[in-house]
Protein backbone atom coordinates (compact mmCIF):
# COMPACT_ATOMS: atom_id res chain seq x y z
CA UNK A 1 0.00 0.00 0.00
CA UNK A 2 1.72 3.48 -1.27
CA UNK A 3 2.17 5.80 2.24
CA UNK A 4 -0.37 8.74 2.55
CA UNK A 5 0.37 11.99 1.13
CA UNK A 6 -1.52 14.27 2.58
CA UNK A 7 -0.39 14.18 6.13
CA UNK A 8 0.21 17.02 7.65
CA UNK A 9 4.03 17.85 8.19
CA UNK A 10 3.36 21.19 10.73
CA UNK A 11 1.25 18.68 13.18
CA UNK A 12 0.78 22.24 15.48
CA UNK A 13 -0.88 23.19 12.38
CA UNK A 14 -3.62 20.73 12.48
CA UNK A 15 -6.27 22.58 14.26
CA UNK A 16 -6.15 26.15 11.99
CA UNK A 17 -6.64 23.71 9.22
CA UNK A 18 -9.64 22.06 10.51
CA UNK A 19 -10.68 25.49 11.49
CA UNK A 20 -10.44 26.70 7.94
CA UNK A 21 -11.82 23.63 6.16
CA UNK A 22 -14.95 24.20 8.17
CA UNK A 23 -15.02 27.94 7.70
CA UNK A 24 -14.66 27.25 3.47
CA UNK A 25 -17.13 24.82 4.10
CA UNK A 26 -19.81 27.11 5.51
CA UNK A 27 -19.37 29.53 2.32
CA UNK A 28 -19.83 27.09 0.14
CA UNK A 29 -23.05 25.63 1.95
CA UNK A 30 -22.05 22.30 2.70
CA UNK A 31 -22.42 20.72 6.06
CA UNK A 32 -19.20 19.39 7.08
CA UNK A 33 -19.36 17.45 10.27
CA UNK A 34 -15.99 17.03 12.48
CA UNK A 35 -14.15 13.73 11.80
CA UNK A 36 -15.76 11.43 8.98
CA UNK A 37 -16.98 13.01 5.85
CA UNK A 38 -17.21 10.35 3.17
CA UNK A 39 -20.77 11.12 2.79
CA UNK A 40 -20.45 13.79 0.59
CA UNK A 41 -20.45 14.20 -2.85
CA UNK A 42 -17.24 15.00 -4.83
CA UNK A 43 -18.70 17.91 -6.13
CA UNK A 44 -19.13 18.84 -2.14
CA UNK A 45 -15.42 17.77 -1.52
CA UNK A 46 -14.30 19.82 -4.74
CA UNK A 47 -16.33 22.82 -3.75
CA UNK A 48 -14.51 23.03 -0.38
CA UNK A 49 -11.37 22.30 -1.33
CA UNK A 50 -11.76 24.84 -4.17
CA UNK A 51 -12.88 27.74 -1.72
CA UNK A 52 -9.44 27.08 0.79
CA UNK A 53 -7.45 27.44 -2.06
CA UNK A 54 -9.19 30.56 -3.41
CA UNK A 55 -8.71 31.74 -0.40
CA UNK A 56 -5.23 31.00 0.72
CA UNK A 57 -4.33 32.63 -3.15
CA UNK A 58 -6.45 36.04 -1.99
CA UNK A 59 -4.27 36.36 0.79
CA UNK A 60 -1.12 35.29 -0.85
CA UNK A 61 -1.29 37.57 -3.59
CA UNK A 62 -2.79 40.38 -0.57
CA UNK A 63 1.22 39.94 1.09
CA UNK A 64 3.01 40.49 -2.22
Amino acid sequence: MASRSNRVLVPQAKAGLDRFKMEAAREVGVDLKEGYNGDLTSREAGSVGGQMVKRMVEAYEKNL
